[in-house]
């Protein structure tokens, strides 16, 4: 990334605007149609919807796992959509994701695994020989204590439960230091008590680290009362924007279709 560029992403603050995001798979359906929206500040948003309405979809956009077919995406100002190779691998160093299914290595350490998150700022040589700065690996253990897993650095990631492999991956985001957090369906495969440790955790993330929290979330009634801000999607639309006590009924309705799964 040249150094203007690098220059505008920290004079910009860590604002996510989207402008006319589309998104085909196929030519002429589309997944995302027309998406606009700012994200910003260090609140945590819930993207809400039926399976399928295109809200993972949007996230990989974001960091460009998938490619948008039109529209853009600025983080601090640079359009991520715009990027190519070695300025968009940089670019990604900003924007933390934690996935569904965890993403770790599970034959490695937990510490291991945290500072992993790492590997895009040390040359490949140190990355394979697994040689961090004394530093990040300070500042590890600092993310361990955070998400409760001090006492975990050298456990192999695979003898964990789900939830204790969610708070890794969480973990490994942050030790990133995004500008910007983005959680794709964190809680799909928790049970009820830990959903809740998790998004209370990645509401904590977002004070912490006075950044957004962009989380994409099946569950409404966690959305509801974890979120700051609810965006509700249906058939690849934003149908709704707004405070969670400003969701009623009738726009559940409208994002979900029909009235029976409200009873």
């Amino acid at each position: 990334m040249t150094q203007a560029t690098a220059q505008n992403v920290s004079d910009s603050g860590t604002s996510l605007v989207i402008e006319h995001l589309r998104k085909e798979y196929v030519r002429g359906k589309a997944v995302l149609k027309d998406i606009s929206l700012t994200i910003d500040g260090c609140s945590t948003t819930a993207i809400i919807g039926p399976s399928g309405t295109g809200k993972s979809t949007l996230l990989r956009c974001i960091n460009r796992l998938i490619e948008p077919t039109s529209g853009s995406i600025r983080l601090g100002g640079v359009d991520l959509c715009a990027l190519r190779g070695k300025d968009l691998r940089a670019m990604r160093r900003r924007i933390g994701m934690v996935f569904q299914e965890f993403n770790l290595v599970e034959r490695l350490t937990v510490m291991e695994n945290v500072l992993c998150g790492r590997l895009g700022y040390i040359s490949s040589l140190r990355a394979w020989m697994r040689k961090f700065p004394a530093e990040d690996i300070n500042r590890a253990y600092d993310l361990l204590d955070m998400v409760g897993l001090a006492d975990f650095a050298q456990a192999r990631a695979d003898e964990l439960s789900g939830g204790q492999r969610q708070r890794v991956g969480i973990a490994r985001a942050v030790m990133q230091q995004p500008e910007i957090l983005l959680a794709d369906e964190p809680t799909s495969s928790l049970d009820p008590k830990t959903s809740v440790e998790i998004m209370e955790l990645l509401g904590e993330v977002a004070t912490r680290n006075r950044i957004p929290v962009l989380v994409n979330i099946h569950d409404v009634t966690l959305g509801r009362r974890f979120a700051d801000r609810i965006i509700g999607m249906s058939k690849g639309v934003v149908v709704f924007d707004g405070k969670p006590e400003d969701m009623a009924n009738e726009h559940l309705k409208e994002i979900y279709g029909g009235e029976d799964w409200l009873k």
